[in-house]
Parts: structure tokens; sequence; C-alpha cells
């Protein structure tokens, strides 16, 4: 059987873990000189409390060494394992590097072919569904590489942060004005697309970005068939809002709403919420 394995910023949805058997190697999480393993030894309650209590250092976030990818693959998989390894976009992470460089550390003892998804969130998620449901086809792990490559550009991520506090100190967003953003106290939208993050938008008000976000949705898929994702970082009333509004407005073929990742929240904020877009043809 085709082994898969994805990253703690690919909002896996835990069923999605055991139903079609993906596992998920967690990112570091760092407040200071303190180090955590996403959803190991922080979950998300205590994550959010650490964010809260004002005289923590602010949270950074780093990808899985080398080594933990070696480690990762041997403790959870044979020799002689075919395994695939689906990651957040190599240009916002250096996690599918990391990936890399364990494959060839590995080579000749387990197959280990890496994919960059040149993308993230629900959307990376769904690539690993997809190749679950290729694979019980019959479909060769090629075959499965091939068609996630061809439909990589129709995989969309649209957000609407909270406040631009996270994302500027992240670093990993592209045309911010935070300050700008700050002052006026607007609603900035942001797109993942060709494996960057940019602000595309900035609106006054919760409901407006909301709005927008769908409206920018339908802009880009119109009616082709999609599998709709929702994201939320600790807002489940937006994220719930946002998915009864987006089943009435896109031609939709399954819908899920799941949490926004730890690794993800440290990088646009407590607050965001995002409307994943995947394929469904």
């Amino acid at each position: 059987m085709l082994r898969i394995v994805t990253d703690g910023a690919a909002d896996i949805l835990p069923a999605w873990e055991k139903e079609f058997d993906i596992k998920v190697i967690p990112i570091n999480v760092h407040f200071g000189e303190k180090t955590y393993i996403q959803n190991v030894d922080l979950n998300f309650d205590g994550f959010y409390k650490l964010v809260d209590d004002k005289s923590n250092p602010f949270p950074k976030t780093s990808q899985p060494s080398p080594h933990q990818f070696v480690e990762f693959y041997k403790n959870n998989f044979q020799p002689g394992d075919t395994i695939l390894s689906i990651h957040i976009t190599s240009k916002l992470s250096g996690t599918y590097a990391s990936a890399v460089s364990a494959a060839q550390e590995l080579k000749g003892e387990y197959n280990v072919i890496t994919f960059d998804s040149l993308g993230g969130s629900m959307g990376t998620g769904f690539m690993c569904r997809t190749a679950r449901l290729m694979e019980r086809e019959g479909k060769s792990v090629d075959e499965i590489v091939r068609y996630l490559e061809s439909i990589r550009d129709q995989v969309h991520v649209i957000l609407t942060l909270d406040t631009l506090d996270y994302a500027r100190r992240s670093g990993r967003v592209g045309t911010l004005s935070a300050a700008l953003a700050s002052i006026l106290n607007v609603k900035p939208i942001a797109l993942l697309q060709n494996g960057l993050v940019n602000m595309v938008e900035k609106v006054r008000t919760r409901k407006a970005a909301l709005d927008r976000v769908l409206e920018i949705g339908k802009e880009t898929v119109g009616d082709k068939p999609v599998h709709l994702g929702i994201v939320h970082a600790r807002d489940i009333q937006s994220g719930r809002a946002l998915l009864e509004d987006a089943k009435n407005k896109f031609n939709v073929k399954s819908v899920e709403m799941t949490d926004l990742s730890i690794s993800l929240a440290i990088n646009f904020g407590p607050g965001t919420v995002g409307l994943v877009l995947y394929p469904a043809e």
C-alpha cells in the first residue's frame, strides 16, 4: 500500500488521518526559548492560552528538520515502502526541502517521493485525500503525481485576517501595508496562489470581508464543481456563516470545515477565516 505523509500546515481533518491513512509530521512551535511540537505537546487550547497571555513572547514556527523527517519515516513505515510526501509550498516554508533531504538520505532503503503542493491549508489536505482515493482505484504513484501536478494551480485558498500583526511579524506575506491596516482597522484579504501569499484587498468590516472572500472565489471558479473547505482560527461562528453562504454560491460536491492549524494561525493570526476551493472534476 502507498504510504502518504503531509505536514502540520495541511489542515487535515482528524477523521481523514484515519479514514485515508495519512500520517502528519508536526511543525515546531516556538515561544521564546521554549519549543513545542504541534499536536504532540501543544494542542489548540494550549496554544491559544499561550497566545492570550501577553507576557509570553510572540510565537514562531520552524519546519521539521531533515533528521526529524528521517526519524518520522522510520518510525511509521517499513524499509521498502513507497511514501508519497505532500507538503506546504516550498516558497513559504523549508518543510519540503527537509523532506527532499530525508528522501535522499534514505534512498535505497525507502522509496520517498516528495511533492510540493505550492499551496497549504486544506488545499494540501484535499491533495492527500485525492492521492489515497486514486490509489484505491488502482492508480500508480506516477499517475497520482501527474494528476496532482495538473490540478495544482486550480486549488484556491482565500483568507480574511482579523489583524495584520501576525502576518507582519511572520514575514511570510507579501505586499503588506500593516501600519495602514492597523490604523484603519481594516480586514485584509489574502490569496495563496503560485506558492505565495499576497494581500490583495483591505475591507472595512468583518461581514464585508467574508462577503468579498466569497465573491473572489466565485470570480475564480465560476460554476465549476468544487470540494469546499472552510478553515478558521478560533472563530467558528464566522466559519459557519461562511460555510452556509458558500454552499449556496458554489457548485459544491463536498463540504468540510476544520480549525486552521497552529502553524498557520501563528502566521495569519487568531480570527483568520478562509475558503478553500478544490477541483471536483
